[in-house]
């Protein structure tokens, strides 16, 4: 993307002191409920009231939000509160009536994410318009399906845009509702580092009680802003109920929240952090040396399971190594978590080298 500065101008004219917070209900109830949620929330660090008017859900069935009346409720928020507004948007339609009803920011949930056919529609209806954009990322762990959404919208002249990231579907069971898979984010950043990035902590966590971490986490990687679900009777949400926290809950959060520094001029500091540096450098290159010997040992049982006609992949091996790893890890403070993820990766690559071995016999 050129000019990839103009990406930040309209966070930048906030001219806030602290990072972006976003806060409102997971579904657009009732009008008193989005009213009362909005007056809560005026006395906070809270900048945009969010609810989401159209509630695509995983099943038929489920409460799927009250439509296009919801709007009107959320302008009248706007008007009594000063609060700006924002709810999400799935096809033209949608979008032309945010727009008739002076709805600031637009938001692309990750189930269109998904679809750039859908991204493609609704870029094409704000093409040209002054609108913000926040894109979150797709369902699945995908970086270009994330940026291409991105990309698709900047090619339409939509220049204020920005990304939420609300973590990724897993099929394996974690602590998490939706695995927050951080290098993602961290590696968009990376490459645009001018495009707003903003945690949804409510989708990730999908409990209320690990909140306040992951916004922290996200703090300290430098995140522009937070997307977080609210209501004054969470258990009682139509919605999301065990991932929505209370305005006053929020309110503590965003005070008790450590809000780092990005660099700092002290030279003590700066001495200590390189030494450590040069420190995980000499580890880094340690591992990639030990990896690449770990695989030339796997291209040797590679060649010895082809001379005997043995299966790659012996199960029975995999899950010993797995359970020992696990209990290794322990004793090093690491998550078991961690360690799946590292062997499994480790294992695939092993399983490459020998295949590739027995298709060269």
């Amino acid at each position: 993307m050129e000019n990839s500065k103009d990406l930040r101008k309209w966070l930048d004219a906030f001219g806030l002191q602290h990072p972006l917070v976003i806060a409102g209900p997971c579904s657009a109830e009732t009008e008193e409920q989005v009213l009362k949620i909005a007056h809560q929330l005026k006395d906070t660090d809270t900048t945009v009231l969010r609810a989401g008017i159209w509630k695509p859900r995983t099943r038929p069935g489920n409460f799927e939000g009250v439509g296009a009346l919801g709007l009107k409720w959320l302008q009248r928020a706007k008007e009594e509160t000063g609060l700006m507004t924002t709810t999400e948007v799935a096809n033209a339609n949608h979008v032309d009536l945010a727009l008739k009803h002076d709805v600031d920011i637009l938001w692309i949930g990750a189930r269109t994410t998904v679809s750039p056919f859908i991204v493609q529609e609704i870029a094409d209806a704000l093409k040209g318009t002054d609108k913000t954009v926040l894109i979150k990322n797709p369902v699945n762990p995908d970086l270009a399906l994330w940026l291409g959404a991105v990309e698709r919208f900047y090619t339409a002249d939509v220049k204020n845009l920005g990304v939420i990231h609300r973590g990724f579907s897993t099929y394996e069971k974690t602590s998490y509702r939706n695995n927050p898979e951080w290098q993602i984010p961290i590696d968009l950043q990376n490459r645009f580092p001018d495009l707003p990035l903003i945690l949804d902590p409510s989708h990730i966590a999908g409990r209320r009680d690990i909140i306040f971490d992951l916004c922290q986490t996200a703090l300290d990687l430098n995140y522009d802003g937070l997307m977080v679900e609210t209501h004054y009777d969470p258990d009682k949400a139509w919605s999301d109920a065990k991932q929505q926290i209370t305005p006053s809950r929020l309110d503590q959060i965003t005070v008790d929240l450590r809000i780092r520094k990005k660099d700092t001029n002290e030279m003590e500091f700066k001495n200590q952090l390189n030494t450590l540096r040069t420190q995980i450098d000499v580890i880094d290159n340690k591992v990639v040396e030990m990896m690449g010997k770990r695989m030339k040992i796997a291209d040797k049982i590679g060649g010895l399971k082809a001379d005997n006609n043995i299966a790659i992949l012996q199960v029975k091996r995999w899950n010993e190594v797995l359970g020992r790893m696990i209990l290794e890890g322990e004793g090093h403070k690491l998550s078991e978590e961690f360690i799946l993820k590292m062997y499994k990766a480790i294992h695939q690559e092993s399983i490459n080298h020998q295949q590739n071995i027995a298709n060269d016999l």
